[in-house]
């Protein structure tokens, strides 16, 4: 019967717990998932294993249960670490190059591989064969065609 009661408290010492946590950790992972990993740079603050991330899940965790809003939150994570913790910064001249950078990237790269292709079609000259490598060609052409090789 000691068994039951014990098996029992372990059972709801987890779920008294997490109380308002649930709240708490579910509001976290919104916030954290429009937060870019400083470390990761590809990943949300939600997503991230790297410490950082913990770090920051950590600190919007005690925001919250200090009571700060989510844009109070979102305000002071900017102020500490800048607009590039935001997946989608705002439009400002500081972030201009976060918004258009891989636009003008590819048009650099689009007008890379125009002027290349222009200059390699300038280059082709054309060298017209004289009569005896003519027929000699068409020789050799002939025989490709008629028998599957050059022997």
């Amino acid at each position: 019967m000691t068994r039951v009661w014990l098996l029992l408290l372990c059972a709801v010492i987890p779920l008294s717990a997490r109380g308002n946590g649930g709240a708490t950790e579910e509001r976290m992972l919104n916030i954290a998932t429009e937060l870019r990993c400083l470390v990761c740079q590809n990943e949300s603050i939600a997503a991230s294993r790297a410490d950082f991330a913990a770090d920051i899940r950590k600190l919007i965790r005690r925001q919250i249960e200090a009571g700060k809003s989510d844009a109070q939150i979102q305000t002071y994570l900017v102020a500490r670490y800048g607009d590039f913790i935001l997946y989608r910064p705002p439009l400002k001249a500081t972030t201009l190059l976060l918004w258009f950078g891989p636009v003008l990237l590819l048009a650099f790269g689009f007008l890379i591989f125009a002027i290349t292709l222009h200059r390699r079609k300038q280059s082709v000259v054309n060298i017209s064969l004289s009569d005896e490598e003519q027929k000699m060609a068409e020789i050799v052409l002939g025989q490709t065609t008629h028998h599957g090789n050059l022997s």
